[in-house]
């Protein structure tokens, strides 16, 4: 499908499209920069290119390259011991609880089912403007991060919410048990790119992408040598309170990759759980909250570690969203 367009004024080629179609800011730059774009019948692949009145623009909104679905019995033995919880279901979102053991996308080293194969296994699945078949997934988690994500069940949920992914009207508040106390409540704001000696790491790197971070102090272990933190991210960065948390020499239980260590060997993953969303429905706008359960492992080592009165007060959603009202 193509749509084109008459410029009117002046305007950056990517501001210019904002206001002509429905589609989030990286939606704009994938088409732009993946070629679907012409001005004055040539292909343009930059998007702040500044454009003229009367120049001609031209969109190619691609189809999507749907993969095949892989062998379904495969899937499904692959997917018997990842217990993905449906938290709320209409016709225009799904919200879940991934479990930790799940890889999100597709990759080359993916061997395993993904929680996209899930979703393929229950029909639901997206095509974007942008020609990626992205199965509704907005917004992901890391394989070893469980906790609650939402996925798009139409083209038009899924811009919204990605605008709203955007804006920040749409987040998420995580918890995570670290090996070494908080001095206090703090905000990180170091820029992150790929680790040049490890590419399975990410790093605080002097010219990477910019990321903010903050942390808030929930509970501390009897022995007072662990604590319960949560984690708010104002940036949306690979690893991102891996690699913060890790910078000022905290880690994240059992996360190896990014320096645990420790006695805590029976750890098979990290302690770091996405446990509450907020978000406006994509077509009432009506304010939306969800939790997802902390997982059995991680709230077993909360109850034989921590002092369990007062730990569901400590828990409570309000208590933690009031833990950041002050950061910004």
């Amino acid at each position: 499908m193509n749509k084109n367009f008459i410029v009117q004024e002046t305007n950056r080629l990517d501001k210019f499209l904002a206001l002509h179609i429905d589609a989030s800011r990286n939606q704009i730059e994938q088409l732009i920069k993946k070629g679907f774009v012409k001005v004055e019948g040539k292909v343009i692949e930059k998007t702040g290119i500044k454009l003229k009145e009367n120049q001609n623009i031209e969109v190619n909104f691609p189809e999507a390259e749907i993969s095949p679905i892989k062998d379904e019995e495969f899937l499904k033995n692959s997917l018997k011991d990842k217990d993905v919880e449906i938290i709320y279901e209409d016709e225009h979102i799904l919200v879940i609880n991934k479990p930790y053991n799940l890889t999100v996308h597709e990759a080359p080293s993916v061997k395993d089912a993904t929680l996209v194969d899930w979703l393929k296994l229950k029909n639901i699945s997206l095509s974007t403007i942008s020609g990626e078949e992205r199965h509704g997934i907005v917004h992901r988690l890391d394989k070893g991060t469980s906790g609650v994500m939402v996925v798009a069940k139409s083209n038009e949920a899924h811009v919204n919410l990605a605008k709203q992914l955007e804006d920040k009207s749409m987040g998420r508040y995580y918890l995570a048990i670290i090996d070494l106390p908080l001095k206090e409540n703090l905000v990180i704001e170091k820029p992150i790119s790929r680790n040049p000696t490890n590419r399975l790491k990410m790093a605080i790197i002097e010219n990477g992408k910019n990321a903010k971070s903050a942390f808030c102090k929930i509970a501390l272990s009897k022995n007072e040598k662990y604590e319960l933190i949560a984690a708010k991210l104002f940036t949306g960065r690979t690893h991102q309170i891996r690699v913060h948390i890790s910078s000022i020499n905290r880690h994240i239980l059992g996360d190896n990759l990014y320096g645990f260590k420790g006695e805590l060997n029976k750890i098979n993953r990290f302690y770091l759980h996405a446990y509450s969303l907020y978000l406006y429905h994509p077509t009432t706008n009506e304010k939306m909250n969800f939790k997802a359960k902390i997982p059995n492992d991680m709230k077993e080592f909360l109850e034989n570690n921590f002092e369990r009165n007062g730990l569901n007060e400590k828990l409570d959603e309000n208590n933690i969203i009031t833990c950041f009202n002050n950061f910004s």
